[in-house]
């Protein structure tokens, strides 16, 4: 198939610095896929959320489950 979906490029980041998590809004409920500093708080923003599919492909790109997912708002 020429036009299918991409399989989701692995996503690198310090496991020991930074933990997957999803910023929502409380107003508008978007959500934003992204790392969070464990020192400093800093969000690093890597994707939109506008679906189930696409929280699954963040969750797989990051090697992790979605339970390990953690949402913040």
């Amino acid at each position: 198939m020429i036009f299918g979906k991409k399989k989701p490029l692995p996503i690198e980041y310090d496991k020991d610095q930074e933990y997957p998590v999803i910023r929502s809004s409380i107003c508008t409920g978007e959500e934003v896929a992204g790392f969070k500093d464990r020192e400093s708080g800093h969000f690093r923003e890597e994707m939109l959320i506008r679906n189930d599919s696409d929280r699954q492909a963040f969750c797989t790109a990051c090697g992790i489950t979605l339970s390990q997912l953690k949402k913040e708002y």
